[in-house]
Order: structure tokens, then sequence, then C-alpha cells
């Protein structure tokens, strides 16, 4: 490891460029992970690092100590904890961030697979926990329309822990023209739908579009679905957390196709 403790370096310059400007990442085509978990996840789907960064607080814990020892190949370096906490992407310092080359968009939508249609999710915490959901429930792809957060964002990176790099993410310009050419039933989840979730066919292709919370799926996207479903709720709540609605869905599906 070489130690780095000049806020004038370089590299510390370009990585606090990165840890604060979505643009400068997208631009210059990385991903910063935060966090030996995510950093295991990238590597275990099969992708490099290109560098990795510790806290001086970081190196002494055994985890990351061990994880450092195993991987002495890659270019690291060691900072004391005040300049790490300046290139951190999150709150609460992991005391090590990686750098790897951004994933390259899958070439097309398969029509013919299931797949999640994510209308407006602006929250990174939300948008990362339902790809996480997708993952976790089977469902190889996920469809981004304008408006929604960045999928590859430190914080939603975090929040979906590792689930983007076992899911093909499409970000795309027009989300009604993509679901017109879906060839399985596509499903909008709404307050106001007449037929119940446990009451709806859920054999494949599916499917699922979910949107913002606050103002919900846009009018021209839900016009694209060919059901409208609402999940029975007897307690008084009026409305579910997206990430909750849609975890409920997925399940209900994974747990209807279990049975046959």
């Amino acid at each position: 490891m070489k130690p780095v403790s000049s806020r004038d370096n370089p590299r510390l310059k370009r990585l606090r460029r990165w840890a604060t400007q979505g643009r400068a990442r997208r631009e210059e085509g990385v991903l910063l992970l935060d966090g030996l978990h995510l950093i295991t996840a990238l590597q275990a789907s099969g992708h490099a690092l290109d560098e990795v960064i510790v806290s001086t607080s970081g190196a002494g814990k055994r985890e990351i100590a061990d994880w450092l020892d195993m991987h002495a190949a890659i270019d690291t370096i060691i900072v004391p904890d005040p300049l790490f906490a300046e290139i951190a992407v999150t709150e609460t310092p992991s005391g090590i961030l990686a750098v790897a080359p951004a994933f390259v968009p899958a070439a097309g939508v398969d029509n013919g697979r299931d797949c999640v249609v994510l209308d407006g999710i602006q929250d990174p915490g939300n948008l990362g926990t339902l790809l996480r959901t997708a993952a976790a429930a089977g469902v190889g792809q996920a469809l981004l329309g304008p408006g929604c957060a960045d999928p590859w964002a430190p914080k939603t990176l975090r929040a979906g822990q590792g689930a983007q790099f076992e899911l093909e993410i499409h970000e795309v310009d027009d989300l009604p023209a993509a679901l017109a050419a879906y060839r399985g039933t596509r499903i909008v989840t709404r307050l106001d739908a007449a037929r119940s979730l446990y009451d709806t066919p859920l054999a494949g292709p599916l499917a699922w579009i979910f949107g913002a919370e606050g103002q919900g799926v846009s009018a021209a996207v839900a016009a694209t679905a060919d059901i409208g479903i609402f999940i029975p709720m007897p307690g008084r709540t009026e409305s579910l957390n997206v990430a909750a609605a849609a975890a409920i869905c997925l399940f209900e599906m994974v747990r209807r196709r279990a049975v046959g």
C-alpha cells in the first residue's frame, strides 16, 4: 500500500471529484464502491477493480486487512481518516473504497422476459432497494425511465448491495415506447385499480410497472399497461412505500410459480 497524506495529491483530487459529481463519474466511466460487501460483489460478478483506497482506521479492521492481504496486487493507497472522510460517499465511512470501470449498458431489452419498469423513482435508497428486490426475485432486467435516480451512484449502489451487478439495467428515454414493444403482460400497480394482486394470473413473462410514491406512475406509462392491480391493505394505512409494494408483488409471483 502506498501512503498518501496530502490533500493536493492528484489522486485524491480526482477521487473528490468523483465522490461529489455524478456527471464526472459518468463522463469518465467509473464506479465508486463503498464498503467490502460491494467490492466483493463486483468481483464475484467477474469484473475487475482499478484501484482501492483505504483509511488508516479501515486498514486496522480485521476483515479489511485480510482482504487487502489477499489482493495485494491491486493498486492501493492508504490515507489518514480526515482525508478519507473527504472522499467518502456515505455519512458513516466504511474505511474502504474502490474504483471500477463503469458497466457497459446491455445491448437491448429482452421483450420476452420478466422485467421491472421504474417510472420516476427519484430516491436512491428506494431505487437501490427495488433493484435488489428484483434481483432476489430472479427478475433479470430493469427499465428505468426519465426522472429515476442514477442506478450507479454510490448511494444507489449501497442500497442495491450488489444487485446492479446481477441485472441488465436499461436507462430509456421513452418508457411508453419501450413498453409498447413488450411481448408479455404489462402490470401496473395503482391505488384505484379494480383487480387485486391475489386475483391476478402471474404466468410470465411480466413487466411490473412501479412509480414514485408521491406521483405514482405517469398517465402515459400507465396507459400502456394490460392490467392494473392493487395490493389489499386491511389496515388504515393509505399506501405502501414503493419498494415494499414491489417486494410484495414480485415475491407473490415467485410464490405462485413455485406452487405451479
